[in-house]
């Protein structure tokens, strides 16, 4: 049986930068690359993992997510697995209304997810490694939106769906590798990150790991965990018997950004791990805004956070109203076709040869020849393009905006921008009203909440602006 040590890392201090300080202490001393396990959250941060060692993804063949670590051992291929438009075709014969996507897409989690409340409520059910029946009789739902009839049914066509077509889902994978660990290579060590976010069904895979190393490393922070909607388990990484060393320097937080983020941790009642860290030796600032016109969004780098979609959609919409220009995980905030075809306009306006691509991006928006006008800007004749979004970007490039490159300011959801930081971070304390009724459930409940909340502060390096919800009933306290 493996040897556990468990690391505790608050935001900034560094856990990943321990995790692969000792990969490379047992390369040093030995070990190969294919005798260590790292398993990430994500496939961004498995990524980023092997970049910081510097080798080959050939060389680190276990530097994966644990999905993909299933995956390669079971030897699958994409066509064995669940895609997006199986759900939405499921959705079609059950007459129901399905959009399968990665929520999170831009960080590529394992936690998939759908705008069909059945088909969350069945992943996680499967997470949780309980039978649905056993989740719906936790009333944890709402029974206005989900009805134990539709529910057992569309799990069984689920199921039956799966069977027929010869497809997995993720976590069909976890419980095949489960069923068949005799696949599991004996590796020296084996390194798991962002442990907090694991669920019943993947921990069930870590108990077989420890049979299969000799020293088994999970790294977290329990404050940060914000994924029990979806089935994981916190409680586990918190009471998981282990060596604990607890990562107490920030090279992230400045004091003022440290000092609100002890907020909505101090307001967990359930089981946690108490620990302190220290900020960077800068003090930083923390301070409530109205609205967005309090700050200078012309100048420095801004991260924007909201705790629900609908709420980040009224701020995108109002930085747009102020000529703003910023991104999000679904890319740049305007139409990247109209400021291509306006730059090729401008460069064919000063006798320049212009590509066949060019031309072509300039012809979706002056679709008659005959309007192609030396005498005239792009933005007068552009006739097939929307008004408002021509008006946009000749408003931003008015105003210097350099829109070839990155925005000086992204938007988020909270839960989205889980591992970014950003010099100024607004957030914004508006909370809808479905997730203030659904925290009134239970203890555990609030306290998932006052988790995420600490997420979105803890994004701040330097500076953090507490937006004001528009209604006092609406807002998160901070």
């Amino acid at each position: 049986m493996a040897k556990l040590t468990k690391i505790f890392g608050p935001p900034g201090t560094g856990k990943t930068y321990r995790l692969l300080q000792r990969v490379k202490a047992y390369v040093r001393t030995g070990t190969p690359y294919h005798q260590i396990g790292y398993f990430a959250f994500t496939k961004k941060a498995s990524g980023v993992a092997r970049d910081r060692v510097g080798v080959s993804e050939k060389t680190v063949p276990y530097f994966q997510t644990i999905h993909a670590f299933c995956f390669h051992l079971l030897g699958m291929n994409e066509e064995q697995i669940m895609q997006p438009y199986n759900y939405e075709e499921i959705g079609k014969k059950l007459g129901i209304r399905v959009n399968f996507s990665d929520k999170y897409n831009e960080e590529q989690t394992h936690y998939l997810t759908c705008n069909n409340p059945y088909f969350q409520m069945i992943g996680k059910a499967i997470n949780l490694d309980i039978d649905i029946k056993e989740l719906f009789n936790r009333n944890e739902h709402d029974r206005k939106i989900i009805s134990w009839g539709p529910l057992k049914n569309i799990s069984r066509y689920l199921k039956d769906y799966k069977k027929i077509n010869e497809l997995m889902d993720f976590n069909d994978l976890i419980k095949t590798l489960i069923e068949k660990q005799d696949k599991i290579p004996k590796l020296k060590a084996i390194f798991i990150d962002e442990a907090q976010d694991l669920s019943p069904l993947q921990w069930k895979l870590v108990d077989i790991l420890k049979t299969k190393t000799e020293h088994l490393y999970l790294a977290g922070d329990d404050d940060q965990a914000i994924y029990a909607w979806a089935g994981a388990d916190v409680g586990r990484f918190i009471t998981e018997p282990a060596r604990e060393i607890v990562l107490k320097h920030s090279r992230r937080i400045s004091k003022a950004v440290q000092q609100q983020s002890e907020i909505p941790i101090s307001r967990i009642a359930g089981i946690r791990k108490h620990k302190k860290y220290l900020p960077r030796p800068v003090q930083g600032s923390a301070q409530h805004i109205n609205n967005l016109g309090q700050v200078n969004l012309q100048e420095g780098n801004w991260l924007i956070l909201s705790r629900t979609k609908s709420n980040l959609l009224s701020i995108m919409e109002e930085l747009r109203r102020k000529n703003l220009y910023y991104q999000s995980n679904k890319g740049k905030s305007f139409t990247v076709g109209i400021y291509n075809a306006a730059v090729a306009y401008t460069k064919w306006k000063t006798e320049e040869a212009l590509e066949t691509s060019e031309i072509n991006d300039i012809r979706d928006y002056i679709p008659n020849a005959k309007f192609w006008n030396k005498d005239k800007e792009w933005y007068d004749v552009f006739t097939a393009a929307p008004h408002k979004e021509v008006l946009y970007i000749r408003n931003m490039l008015a105003a210097g905006e350099k829109l070839s490159g990155k925005a000086r300011i992204f938007v988020s959801t909270i839960h989205a921008a889980k591992g970014g930081e950003e010099d100024n971070v607004i957030l914004s304390l508006h909370q809808s009203s479905k997730v203030q009724k659904g925290i009134k459930q239970s203890i555990d409940k609030q306290d998932e909440e006052h988790r995420v909340w600490y997420v979105g502060i803890s994004r701040a390096r330097n500076n953090l602006y507490k937006l004001k919800a528009k209604k006092v009933i609406k807002e998160y306290k901070l």
